[in-house]
């Protein structure tokens, strides 16, 4: 067991870092174009892309673990909550991000607010579950 969790490590830190990397050069990227909305947008929904794989890297990762704990110690509790919070999150997020969105539409810059809102919090996310990776 402890080789199996010993030789995905390196596995796992390969496709956490990569993605965080390209996130923010893509990020940068973005910044070039804000003064094309449509470029913008594109751009942002790469940013997108590549933080929701980061995230569901993440999200495997603390599943993973939950459920090796769990088939130790019989307790599933943790891995259900784990589980209930990321739904919650997705929940939130949406609705977070959509409510800025109806504040500004129709105006111009509705969609560009909600996809940076998107971002943001998948980003306070990732940094989130990669803190409680590193305490565990």
């Amino acid at each position: 067991m402890y080789k199996k969790a010993l030789m995905t490590v390196p596995f796992l830190v390969m496709f956490i870092i990569s993605p965080q990397i390209e996130a923010r050069n893509s990020l940068a990227n973005c910044e070039d174009v804000k003064n094309d909305e449509s470029s913008l947008s594109r751009c942002l929904d790469g940013v997108i892309d590549t933080l929701d794989s980061e995230l569901q890297t993440w999200i495997n990762h603390h599943t993973f673990n939950l459920e090796e704990k769990a088939l130790v110690n019989g307790r599933y509790s943790a891995l259900k909550m784990f589980k209930r919070s990321q739904s919650n999150f997705i929940s939130f997020r949406e609705n977070d991000c959509r409510w800025r969105y109806l504040a500004i539409s129709p105006e111009k810059g509705a969609g560009i607010a909600f996809k940076q809102c998107f971002v943001e919090l998948t980003k306070a996310r990732i940094n989130q579950l990669s803190t409680k990776a590193e305490i565990q």
